[in-house]
């Protein structure tokens, strides 16, 4: 068994090596190493379960590289293993050493992904329809509220390996259900009314939770992909019409499509397939995955980020029969953005190509591409006003310790648009979420994926007011990675999850705002791998 310190070794030694393009390998490779009866279910399980997100489920890399066996083999598997046990500066989990995957997994992984890469099944209309299952009908549902809480101040926090989502009320911090969705749902997002939430799993299952209830629970899901990452509702009301709680939207990473769905029910309505060229070179691409999407409050259009491609899409979602659709040209490898705060642009992160996309929804156009740093992450991102620059956007990097900061007001401050006019130095790399409200003087940034496990544990607070001061920065637990953050309705309280293992502890620790003192710790044994907090109200209303 190769030591722990070789492993690192290998590691710092080698990690240049590990994004040398396959075609750069030399051409005399090792056979695969063999897989013992009953290895490669297990390997393709958790290589959908921690690895297909970034790596692709054909492996052909977006925000982590491609893992093709004419790689792979060439880096041999005692170096794969120390990848995968210490992880990378890149953003790359310590899966070994966090003890996430033992010893014999993170082998097990290392020889697996020297083998050709196995294609998941197709799924069609057919196979959705009997995957649809609604458990309470719109009429049999509650015509008011059948309990006093104040349910836009719910949050949906994602209890990633438990495959559920806890609803837990603002005010009380007590836990209202825990309703079993899709496993490790990557986010909730709220109909435009707020009565309803739906969920994503990464295993494909969508949800939609009824808060009206007297106990909130699941009253429709369906799973119309093997595996996904976004889905959104339609959010919008005005002089085309009114859409509220109409339709959803989901985008697939597998297979590469979009299904539109009955909002009341989540029955599948419409298919658009994905695939297509990708924006520059015009090369066909099997798996151009559905990355973030965002419902525009400007017109009845779904803003939809295709990851490969690097196409942008504005589909019209008002006449599902004449369906009509803009495709904007982006960057590669699109992946998760927000809205400025006046909701017209939206801003999405190309992390490799370590650039930011903005797209007016306004004049459905692309409005710019610039560079912040190496694999921007933000989440949604954060709004708020620079005493020099005026409103900005920004964003933390899995690549670099730093949150780049831009401007976003192109009608007054048209000299700071879309150009960053700030670098706030943070604890290092690893950075996945950025949060702020418009009432608090506060920026917090995350460093959940960074290879130091002191590090992970902490965040970061700035002081929008004197941005060039040195952050505050502490720990937040002992029992996990500190990560993503959440307002609570008054905009007064801060939500962090701390990230434990699925078989220890975990909590999520709640903090005053102004104070950053902490006023309490969520740590019922039902809370477990908390990632994603969503607050209705903030939800419904894109505060961040």
């Amino acid at each position: 068994m190769v030591s722990r310190a070789k492993l690192a070794l290998l590691t710092l030694a080698l990690g240049a090596l590990w994004n040398v393009p396959a075609q750069a390998q030399a051409p005399a490779l090792p056979p695969a190493p063999p897989l013992a009866p009953g290895e490669l279910e297990n390997a393709k399980q958790i290589y959908f379960d921690r690895c297909a997100g970034c790596h692709g489920v054909l492996r052909k890399g977006a925000t982590g590289p491609q893992l093709l066996p004419a790689k792979t083999r060439a880096l041999t598997t005692p170096v794969l293993k120390a990848f995968i046990v210490n992880g990378t500066g890149g953003g790359m989990p310590d899966w070994g050493r966090q003890g996430i995957l033992t010893d014999a997994e993170s082998d097990l992984m290392a020889r697996y992904i020297q083998h050709d890469p196995p294609t998941p099944p197709e799924l069609g209309m057919a196979e959705m329809k009997k995957s649809w299952n609604l458990i309470i009908p719109p009429d049999k549902r509650p015509t008011k509220p059948e309990h006093d809480r104040d349910w836009q101040d719910f949050f949906a926090v994602t209890l990633r390996d438990a495959g559920q989502v806890a609803i837990i009320d603002g005010k009380t911090k007590e836990i209202v259900n825990t309703v079993k969705t899709g496993f490790a749902v990557h986010i909730s997002r709220s109909s435009f009314s707020g009565r309803y939430v739906y969920t994503i799993g990464r295993d494909g299952r969508a949800t939609m939770i009824d808060l009206w209830m007297k106990v909130p629970d699941k009253v429709a899901e369906v799973k119309p992909c093997s595996d996904a990452r976004s889905i959104d509702t339609s959010k919008y009301k005005g002089k085309h019409g009114d859409f509220t709680d109409k339709l959803a939207v989901i985008g697939c990473y597998w297979p590469p499509q979009i299904i539109v769905l009955e909002g009341n029910t989540l029955e599948p309505l419409k298919v658009i397939s994905s695939r297509s060229m990708t924006y520059d070179t015009m090369e066909y691409h099997p798996e151009p995955r559905v990355a973030s999407i965002v419902a525009s409050h400007f017109k009845p259009e779904w803003v939809i980020n295709i990851k490969e491609t690097g196409l942008i899409w504005l589909v019209d979602y008002s006449d599902l029969k004449n369906l009509k659709m803009t495709q904007i040209q982006g960057e590669k490898f699109l992946h998760d953005g927000g809205w400025d705060a006046t909701k017209r642009y939206f801003m999405v992160a190309a992390n490799m190509a370590n650039k930011v996309v903005v797209i007016d929804v306004e004049k459905g156009k692309l409005e710019a591409i610039f560079e912040s740093g190496i694999k921007p992450h933000p989440g949604r991102g954060a709004n708020w006003i620079d005493p020099k620059f005026g409103p900005v956007n920004g964003t933390p990097h899995l690549g670099e310790g730093k949150v780049a900061v831009y401007g976003t007001d192109p009608a007054k401050h048209k000299e700071h648009a879309w150009k960053n006019v700030r670098e706030l130095k943070t604890l290092g790399g690893g950075g996945l979420f950025i949060k702020t409200h418009p009432k608090s003087k506060n920026v917090w940034v995350d460093h959940a994926l960074n290879g130091d496990p002191a590090i992970q544990k902490q965040v970061c607070v700035f002081e929008k007011a004197n941005p060039e001061k040195d952050p505050k920065c502490w720990k937040v637990s002992d029992k996990g990675r500190a990560v993503h953050f959440e307002y609570n309705k008054a905009g007064d309280e801060v939500w962090i999850s701390v990230w434990g293992k699925k078989d220890g502890k975990s909590e999520i620790v709640v903090y005053d705002d102004k104070t950053l003192q902490e006023k309490a710790r969520i740590d019922d044994p039902r809370i477990i791998t908390p990632t994603g907090k969503f607050n209705v109200y903030n939800t419904v209303k894109d505060i961040y």
